[in-house]
């Protein structure tokens, strides 16, 4: 399944971008409900989350200790983790370092936004207006990030509105 997005809808949507056979998050919109206050606050984006920042090594990315670390089915190039904050199930990651090139992808977890307003759960007119210059891929539509061009954002959303916000690094060889 290689550069496939996955989109099962039943009781609840249950989602899963694929990159190179490597699943990124897996995503239940009920489940933003239980995110905490400091997901609300945080913001992903221009440059990274929180103290998590695009490019940053492992070693420094474990000291900021907001990451654990998860073997997945993922590319050699790169080391898989999951945010102390949210955790996945089954072969699913929330954060991608490549060695090469350092933290590559954070998935923002619960209601984290972007810079300018953007979330699990914003519409997708919200989404259009905030990001005019989106485009498909098959990970989700894509758009670079403000205030940043070596990364790009990737929002997976439905006909309801946005189900998840990734930012990744443009340069890197964790997701092809």
């Amino acid at each position: 399944m290689k550069n496939s997005f996955i989109l099962r809808i039943g009781r609840s949507a249950l989602v899963t971008a694929m990159a190179g056979g490597v699943a990124l998050a897996a995503v239940t919109p009920a489940a933003s409900a239980t995110s905490t206050a400091t997901e609300q606050r945080m913001t992903i984006g221009p440059s990274g989350y929180g103290n998590l920042r695009l490019g940053m090594s492992a070693t420094k990315a474990r000291a900021t200790g907001k990451i654990v670390r998860k073997s997945i089915g993922a590319p050699r190039t790169c080391t898989t983790w999951d945010l102390k904050e949210k955790r996945y199930g089954g072969d699913r990651a929330g954060v991608f370092i490549s060695k090469r090139h350092g933290l590559a992808v954070i998935v923002a977890p619960g209601q984290t936004r972007t810079p300018q307003g953007i979330g699990r759960g914003s519409s997708n007119a919200r989404l259009q207006a905030a990001y005019p210059r989106l485009k498909r891929s098959p990970l989700g539509l894509t758009t670079s990030v403000p205030g940043n061009r070596q990364a790009s954002y990737v929002f997976n959303v439905t006909k309801n509105g946005v189900i998840a916000v990734i930012l990744v690094m443009n340069k890197q060889d964790c997701l092809r």
